[in-house]
C-alpha cells in the first residue's frame, strides 16, 4: 500500500498464518500516528492476546520512507490553540498505555524499523521484544527541537543506553542509523531491507528466533562508538549550560557541532529533557510514562510546544520563538513546574520492576 485515500483504514490488520500483522498506512504523511490508530492497535492486540492461532504479531509501515515518523502532533498543536484539553489528554495518556503494553504482551512482537522511525514510531517499536533495523533505519527522538521532550518512554529508553549516548541523541535530536541503533540498545537484529518480505513469510509458519537465525547479519559499524569519550565526559555535566561550555571545548569537530545543534533547542525543553532523562534512570517504564504524561501536558500548557510545531509544520518558518530565549533565563522554578503532580489527572500506570 503506497498512498492514502479516504477509503482505506489508517492501519491494516491482517493475520498470514500465524502471524497478526499491523501496518500503520499514513504514508504520505510519513504514517505518523493519530489516536484512531492508536486506538486500533491496542483494539488488535487485545484482540490476538488470547487467540491460539496466533503466535507472533509484527509491527510495519506502508510505503517506502519508515516506519512512522511520531504522533500527528500538528493534531495536538491545533487542540492546545483550541483549549481543547480532552483531545489532547486522550491521544497522550492512551498512546502512553499502548507504549506500556508492548514489553508486557504475552507474544513475541517484531517491530520493522526500516527507515525513518522517529518519536511516537520509537514508541510502538522499541519496546517490543524483536526489533529489526535495516540499512535504511534512521532512529531518532528530536523533539526538543519543536518545544517538547522525548516522550512514549523515550526517556526510560535514552536513559538505558549505553554511555551517555542517550542524553546525547535526546538534546541534540540527531537520529542514527543501524549501527548506532544496535550499539545504544535501542535494536536487536540487523538484515537488509530487501530480506524483510522473506523475514514475514518465515514468521508466519514457524517461531520468531529460528526465522531471524536464517536471516539476520552482522550490524554495520557504529559511528557514536568512536565518540564515547567525549559524549560520556560532556554530557555528565550538571547542567546543560555546563555540558553546552564542555562540547565548545572538546577538541573534536562532532562536539563543536553538537553544541551548536544544542543551542538551536528550546532551552525550556533542554533542561526538563536532561532532568527527565537523569530521573528515568531509576523508574520502571511505567513510571517513566507517567512523569513523561505530566511533561508532555505542561509543553502543550506552559512550553514551548505550540511554538515549536507552529514554525515546524504550520508557518514552516523554521524560526521559532523560544520563551524564555535562552538557557540561563530558564531557572529551577520554570523547570520544576514542569514535574508538579496533576493530582487527579495523572496517568497512573502501575510500575512493573
Amino acid at each position: 500500500m503506497t498512498s492514502d485515500s479516504a477509503t482505506e483504514p489508517e492501519v491494516l490488520i491482517s493475520e498470514q498464518g500465524s502471524l497478526a500483522r499491523i501496518t500503520l498506512n499514513r504514508p504520505k504523511a510519513l504514517n505518523s500516528l493519530t489516536l484512531g490508530m492508536v486506538r486500533s492497535i491496542t483494539a488488535a492486540l487485545h484482540d490476538w492476546r488470547e487467540a491460539e492461532h496466533i503466535t507472533t504479531v509484527l509491527i510495519d509501515g506502508a510505503g517506502e520512507k519508515g516506519l512512522c515518523a511520531g504522533g500527528d502532533i500538528r493534531a495536538i498543536h491545533d487542540a492546545a490553540k483550541a483549549g481543547d484539553n480532552a483531545t489532547i489528554e486522550a491521544f497522550w495518556s492512551e498512546e502512553y498505555r499502548l507504549n506500556a503494553m508492548l514489553p508486557r504482551y504475552p507474544k513475541p512482537i517484531v517491530a520493522f524499523m526500516d527507515g525513518i522511525t522517529m518519536g511516537g514510531g520509537v514508541g510502538i517499536s522499541a519496546h517490543v521484544s524483536h526489533r529489526v533495523v535495516t540499512e535504511r533505519t534512521k532512529i531518532g527522538m528530536p523533539e526538543v527541537g519543536i518545544g517538547f521532550l522525548p516522550d512514549v518512554g523515550g526517556t526510560y529508553l535514552l536513559s538505558h543506553t549505553v554511555g551517555k549516548v542517550g542524553a546525547h541523541m535526546a538534546l541534540t535530536g540527531t537520529p542514527v542509523g543501524a549501527g548506532d541503533a544496535l550499539y545504544a540498545g535501542l535494536a536487536d537484529h540487523y538484515m537488509p531491507s530487501e530480506k524483510l518480505p522473506e523475514l514475514v513469510t518465515a514468521l508466519s509458519s514457524g517461531p520468531v528466533d529460528d526465522a531471524l537465525a536464517k536471516l539476520v547479519e552482522p550490524g554495520p559499524e557504529a559511528p557514536l562508538s568512536a565518540h564515547r569519550g567525549w559524549i560520556d565526559d560532556a554530557y555528565s555535566a550538571d547542567t546543560v549550560e555546563g555540558l553546552v561550555q564542555r562540547l565548545d571545548q572538546t577538541p573534536h569537530d562532532e562536539a563543536v557541532a553538537a553544541a551548536e545543534t544544542i543551542r538551536t533547542k528550546s532551552p525550556t525543553s533542554l533542561k526538563v529533557t536532561l532532568r527527565a532523562l537523569r530521573e528515568a534512570r531509576a523508574f520502571t517504564l511505567e513510571e517513566a510514562l507517567n512523569q513523561e504524561y505530566r511533561l508532555a501536558l505542561r509543553c502543550a500548557w506552559i512550553g514551548d510546544l505550540v511554538e515549536g510545531v507552529r514554525a515546524t509544520l504550520v508557518d514552516k518558518d523554521r524560526n521559532p520563538q523560544w520563551s524564555p530565549g535562552s538557557l540561563d533565563e530558564v531557572d529551577s522554578t520554570r523547570v520544576d513546574a514542569f514535574f508538579a503532580p496533576l493530582g487527579e489527572g495523572e496517568l497512573g500506570l502501575r510500575p512493573h520492576t
